[in-house]
């Protein structure tokens, strides 16, 4: 089975910084698929945070664009979200997701979370 496990969250004050990572289980091989960030606060929906396509492109919600970056190592399987400046609003539990296969088509801006395949089991930020 196919194992996403994130890692890097915790509590951190305003105006912090947390890098989460998503290691895939080992033989797991998405290079050729998008992968993504999405978190989910209490009350609230799931939300895209950020992805990366199989291409090295980036795309961010507005929520946390020029504050947060993604970034892939392949050769680890790992997947990363550096999350700086961080406000009370990025308290959430987030989740790594791995490959979508959906197309930037123009239709939509950022992938979906019915677009991913895999999910891990997710690591949460407290921004206080």
């Amino acid at each position: 089975d196919v194992q996403l496990v994130e890692s890097g969250g915790g509590s951190v004050q305003i105006g912090g910084s947390l890098t989460l990572a998503c290691a895939a289980s080992r033989g797991f091989d998405d290079a050729d698929a998008e992968w993504g960030w999405f978190r989910q606060a209490p009350g609230a929906q799931c939300e895209m945070v950020a992805s990366i396509s199989p291409d090295g492109k980036e795309y961010y919600s507005d929520s946390v664009k020029g504050r947060f970056t993604i970034s892939k190592d392949n050769a680890k399987n790992t997947l990363y979200l550096q999350s700086n400046s961080l406000k009370p609003e990025d308290t959430a539990m987030y989740y790594c997701a791995a490959d979508c296969r959906w197309v930037h088509d123009g239709s939509r801006y950022l992938p979906s979370k019915t677009d991913f395949g895999y999910w891990g089991q997710g690591t949460q930020v407290t921004v206080s």
